[in-house]
């Protein structure tokens, strides 16, 4: 079984920035995508930013110039800097992880870890 633990979120001014963590542990043997979702309230979850196993990244217009996702494979862990933060990007963040393991091919969300950007 992989469990995601994510750490990070918190409360921070207009402007400002926060590093979240994504951390995946259990019985894996490689990991192919890394990516990080939001979901804000009333609205659906969208993709913020995805990276994959060689190094290949992609980021939602939104967040494009602001946001930096990078991955450290020997522990798999992913990051999300995020700088220049808005109000708008107030939301609960979730990692997602596509994993081999020793079941098969999986695809696992962390438990989200709330941004709220405001004054």
């Amino acid at each position: 079984q992989v469990q995601l633990v994510e750490s990070g979120g918190g409360l921070v001014q207009p402007g400002g920035s926060l590093r979240l963590s994504c951390v995946a542990s259990g019985n894996i043997f490689s990991i192919n995508a890394m990516d990080w979702y939001r979901q804000a309230p009333g609205k659906e979850r969208e993709l913020v930013a995805a990276i994959a196993s060689g190094g290949r990244r992609n980021y939602a217009d939104s967040v494009k110039g602001r946001f930096t996702i990078s991955r450290d494979n020997a522990k798999n862990t992913v990051y999300l800097q995020m700088n220049s933060l808005k109000p708008e990007d107030t939301a609960v963040y979730y990692c997602n992880v596509k994993c081999h393991t020793a079941v098969g091919y999986v695809e696992v969300w962390g438990q989200g870890t709330l941004v709220t950007v405001s004054s």
